[in-house]
């Protein structure tokens, strides 16, 4: 079975979809796609699908959605039995005690293959290997085909994981963004930037990169506009100041104006953009799983490394 999270819910068995039309199987499907490999018990699904309270005959209306998901899974297997691998629709989509289980058996799943991929990367940015950092963060990139969970209703459950994957794409593109400037690819990556930097206009250590990237150009007037429309949008968004790092880019940015041509100053390491952790602990049972899920690598992001400039300062 074939999962694809990132960007709509696709779900295959055998090559033919099982990814229901109807709304609420569909939402059942999303969050047992989520965590496949796992006992989702029914408690959670239910929250899932009536977060205001259950209805009286929830449990049977949950057990008839299954049955709706099995009905689909069965028509995708070979004579309407079992997949290749001796796999069942009850194998595949499993009661278990207290709550049902997806088996992807050895098939694909988007985030697992982004969340290795992510881990890969940061790890050759442990190493100092940039351009392994920048193959491996752009493969995990790659991966994004849209926002997670598009046209699928999201419950509380739904909603809290495909905001910890945005977070984790975030925190993904910037390193790659850090990666590429430590290679001194600083103008090819403007483009880029640009389009992320539009899609998060509020994301601060994104639109520094941007800024960084612009500066190191020599496209100083645009780095200023990019700064100047970010603090005002900080500003607007609850009254947030500049930080230190934002500050110490205006200087930077104010004396490359007035400036001949020359690299740009070392920036202090410590004002350098970080990101909060992102906690990736879905909170449901992984017990009895013949199948579980691998662990998440990304548990603690690490702050974006210091990259050298081709002078050996840090910009």
């Amino acid at each position: 079975m074939d999962v694809r999270i990132l960007g709509g819910l696709s779900v295959r068995e055998n090559g033919a979809s099982v990814t229901p039309a109807a709304a609420v199987p569909r939402q059942i499907l999303a969050l047992l796609a989520t965590f496949a490999g796992q006992i989702v018990p029914a408690s959670v699904l239910m929250e899932e699908l009536w977060p205001a309270g259950a209805p009286r005959r929830a449990r049977h209306e949950l057990k008839a959605y299954i049955g709706e998901l099995r009905f689909l899974i069965t028509a995708a297997l070979p004579q309407g039995r079992g997949a290749g691998d001796g796999r069942t629709v009850e194998t595949i989509l499993a009661a278990e005690p207290g709550g049902y289980r997806l088996d992807t058996g050895r098939g694909s799943h988007d985030v697992w293959q982004f969340e290795r991929a992510a881990g890969a990367g940061y790890r050759a940015m442990e190493a100092g290997d940039l351009t392994r950092a920048t193959l491996r963060l752009g493969q995990a990139l790659a991966l994004w085909r849209g926002e997670p969970y598009a046209g699928v209703a999201a419950g509380p459950r739904l909603r809290a994981e495909a905001e910890r994957l945005g977070a984790s794409r975030l925190s993904v593109l910037d390193q790659w963004a850090e990666a590429h400037l430590g290679l001194g690819r600083h103008a090819e990556l403007i483009p880029e930037l640009a389009l992320h930097a539009a899609r998060h206009p509020l994301d601060e250590p994104l639109n520094a990169q941007f800024i960084v990237a612009l500066l190191r150009s020599g496209r100083v007037e645009d780095a200023l506009e990019v700064h100047r429309r970010l603090c005002a949008l900080l500003r607007r968004d609850g009254g947030r100041e500049p930080s230190a790092r934002l500050r110490r880019l205006r200087d930077l940015l104010l004396a490359a104006r007035h400036a001949p041509p020359r690299r740009v100053p070392a920036q202090p390491r410590a004002l350098r953009p970080t990101r909060p952790a992102v906690s990736l602990n879905p909170g449901v049972s992984n017990a009895g799983s013949p199948n579980p899920v691998p662990p998440h690598p990304l548990s603690s992001i690490p702050a974006p490394l210091s990259v050298p400039s081709a002078a050996g300062a840090t910009v």
